[in-house]
């Protein structure tokens, strides 16, 4: 009996087991095609031009794009459904990568989502939606540059667990922000707060993401916010209308704030001191604003700053020499452009041994250039300024870069600075040749030392030391001799300007082995400095379509050779036109002979062709006319002949384009053409430059073959009386033929009188 029962319990047991494990799988189950029909609710009402949710069918939605699960339930943890191309290819990519339509709330149903990223697509004009606030195990909430407009809505304070907040309409790096909203305003957010209070209750919060959100009902209200998030790492609030004084807060307990930017804002303050208490601070970014005063000597202190940014404030002033001569012990960019520094930079900047970017331009610095790089050598290279890839003292009154006074020999100690990739000396009175140091600049990228009195030949070592070199800049020197061959090893180089110096010889023909310029599609470059994303924007006036054009934004785009000015000799260089990618090409004012070749119609990029003041001959190619991207085009006091094919792309050039040519004729000149061979048009060209033999064997031909033509037939004539006869009894029957005609037609049509 005790047997029995013992057995009854076992199978009780194991019967309610089996019972909870079925009912628990079926519960699973259930809640498993509850997520399912969540996400095909939301993906129903979305509109996906480029079928970038084609995977989501099937019942095994953890493999759909975009789509992430817990590995031990299999519930929706993750929807990941950015733009693909918020950033790179912006213009040509970006709309047609877009998501947009509605948010359906079925989102809700996710109860475990704690990541949602809908960034950089085009939900125009529609506000955040409110049934967002209910997503409450959200951890990451990005929204950036999606076109949401109006308020925020406050009850997104209900996500309690929220570490990272976007709501950022991002500004894009080498993309001009105001031209790309005019003409795609539904990417960018249109988002405002009336009431921060709400965001006290985000007591998660690290990053605050808020970029062009406008804060201006706000006031100074979001700084004791910041001041109440005990977590907050990141606060980003560039452009966002704020304005009168800088707040300060009635206590500082921004204990864990690492990076603070309030860039493009309208504070007109002085610079808010209180900053110096945070000690965590890694990033500062208050440029483009309206502080003034002075710059405090504090910051140069603070034992974790490696980015400080205060340019574009105009008014902020300081002595560089005493604010330099602080520790900085771990700063690497540091841009204190545009404003009233004064003094002369000491030579204990080098040692900042971290820093990779210094711009003091546009100040009013004095002092003289090596003072600056003499260093004290306490790195541990043993040389100043190890790490330096970018340096712009550009426009103050230094004896110091570019758009100075600077005057006698580059200094050899330049030559130190291995880590320099940009390095500007423009429009300077400096002198004699380059220094060989310049050979350890292997990381140079950008060398502009145009616009000085530096002579010599251009060194054949730039070719083997500047591998990486997209921008060579020497004109408007006094460089002399031959272009040396060796700078066809230049791979990077996009801008080759050699203009207005004192070169010969001929144009080498292996400068078709500069492979970026044969590359029709170009990779964009730029020089990069990653420090907490900051970016130098490169800045180069080039020559084109006639006139002076300063490109920063765009400059990725320019492609370009200008060797004009020079006394280059030889014929045209018939390779150059491998190179595909060339968008200016600047060759006049020299002694070029020769001819356009037929094959210039490859140059599919090109925009300004300059080819004026040379010896070029022969007739202007037909092929010119399918260049359509051509806008510029000067063939002027050259020796082309024969008629310009004015046709295609042709026809949008006047006569200046093409006068000083005495043989040319034809639209858009005012000489006419006359029917004839252009291979006959060559010969009685080519006679003016033989000294006139050719012209007096021309008429003593033409003499010989006209009495040839009189005498041979008389003499025949003469001598054979019967043919004699006949001659002449055929022309009398002609004669009277036509005069019977001639009778014919009068009788038949009598003058009106």
């Amino acid at each position: 009996m005790e047997k029995i029962s013992i057995l009854g319990f076992i199978l009780a047991i194991l019967y309610f087991i089996t019972e909870l494990a079925c009912n628990g799988h079926t519960h699973v189950d259930n809640n498993v095609q509850y997520e399912q029909k969540a996400l095909i609710d939301f993906k129903s009402g979305l509109k996906d031009p480029n079928n970038r949710l084609s995977s989501w069918k099937g019942s095994n939605y953890c493999y759909w794009k975009g789509i992430s699960c817990e590995n031990s339930t299999g519930f929706v943890i993750s929807i990941d459904l950015h733009n693909p191309y918020p950033r790179e290819n912006v213009y040509e990519n970006w709309s047609s990568m877009n998501l947009s339509g509605e948010i359906s709330p079925s989102l809700i149903k996710l109860k475990s989502l704690k990541y949602l990223d809908l960034s950089f697509n085009s939900f125009k004009a529609m506000p955040i939606p409110q049934f967002f606030g209910s997503l409450e195990n959200l951890i990451y909430l990005n929204l950036s540059s999606a076109g949401f407009s109006g308020s925020i809505p406050s009850n997104l304070r209900n996500l309690s667990s929220l570490q990272y907040l976007y709501l950022s309409s991002e500004y894009l790096d080498d993309i001009d922000f105001e031209y790309l909203y005019d003409i795609h305003s539904e990417y960018f957010n249109n988002l405002f707060v009336e009431n921060i209070e709400w965001m006290t209750d985000l007591v998660s919060l690290k990053y605050l993401g808020m970029n062009y959100v406008n804060l201006s009902l706000v006031g100074s209200r979001w700084v004791e916010v910041a001041n109440k998030l005990p977590s907050l790492t990141e606060l980003h609030l560039g452009g966002c209308s704020l304005s009168s004084s800088f707040p300060s807060p009635t206590f500082v307990n921004l204990t864990s704030l690492a990076v603070i930017a309030i860039n493009s804002n309208y504070f007109n303050s002085k610079f808010p001191e209180w900053l110096l208490n945070v000690s965590n601070l890694v990033s500062i970014d208050i440029s483009d604003n309206q502080l003034h005063g002075r710059i405090p000597l504090g910051l140069g202190e603070l034992p974790n700053l490696q980015y400080l940014d205060l340019s574009l404030n105009v008014n902020l002033r300081g002595s560089i020499s005493q604010l330099l001569r602080k520790s900085w012990k771990k700063i690497e960019v540091l841009n204190l452009a545009q404003n009233e520094l004064h003094g002369s930079i000491p030579s204990s900047i080098g040692n900042f041994c971290n820093l990779k970017y210094l711009d003091l331009s546009v100040n009013l610095l004095n002092g003289s250039l090596p003072e600056i790089i003499k260093g004290l050598e306490t790195c541990s290279s043993k040389s100043p300024l190890p790490n330096l890839e970018v340096l712009n003292l550009a426009e103050n009154e230094l004896q110091d870069l570019g758009n100075n006074n600077l005057s006698g020999i580059i200094p050899k100690s330049l030559g130190q600075l291995q880590s320099l990739e940009s390095l500007h000396l423009n429009h300077n009175e400096l002198s004699g040749e380059l220094p060989s140091s310049f050979q350890n600049l292997t990381g140079l990228e950008v060398l502009d030392l145009s616009y000085n009195k530096l002579l010599g030949e251009v060194p054949a070592w730039i070719g083997a030391a500047f591998v990486n070199l997209v921008i060579l800049n020497l004109r408007s020197n006094k460089f002399c001799g031959r272009l040396p061959s060796q700078l066809s090893n230049l791979s990077s180089l996009h801008v080759l300007d050699l203009a207005q110096n004192n070169l010969i010889g001929e144009i080498p023909i292996t400068l078709v082995e500069l492979k970026a310029m044969a590359q029709e599609q170009l990779n964009i470059y730029q020089i990069n400095v990653n420090v907490n994303s900051s970016l130098y924007e490169e800045r180069l006036v080039v020559i084109t379509k006639g006139q002076s054009l300063e490109y920063t934004k765009t400059l990725s785009l320019v492609v370009g050779i200008d060797l004009s000015d020079n006394n280059l000799s030889g014929e045209f260089p018939q390779e150059i036109t491998k190179l595909f990618g060339l968008v200016v090409l600047n060759l006049s004012r020299n002694h070029i002979t020769g001819q356009i070749p037929e094959n210039i119609s490859m140059l599919r990029q090109l925009s300004s062709l300059d080819l004026s003041s040379n010896k070029l001959s022969s007739t202007i190619p037909s092929s010119m006319a399918s260049l359509s991207f051509l806008s510029y085009l000067n063939l002027s006091n050259n020796n082309f002949y024969g008629k310009i094919p004015f046709i295609g792309q042709m026809t949008t050039f006047t006569e200046l384009a093409f006068v000083g040519n005495p043989d040319l004729c034809g639209a858009p000149l005012a000489t006419k053409c006359q029917n004839e061979d252009p291979n006959k048009r060559q010969s009685v060209v080519s006679d003016k430059n033989d000294g006139g033999y050719i012209d007096q064997w021309f008429y003593l031909s033409v003499g010989l073959g006209f009495a040839m033509g009189i005498l041979v037939p008389f003499f025949v004539l003469a001598t054979r009386k019967s043919w004699c006869e006949a001659y002449f009894n055929f022309v009398d029957e002609i004669v009277r033929w036509l005069l019977r005609g001639r009778a014919t037609y009068a009788k038949n049509h009598p003058r009106r009188r």
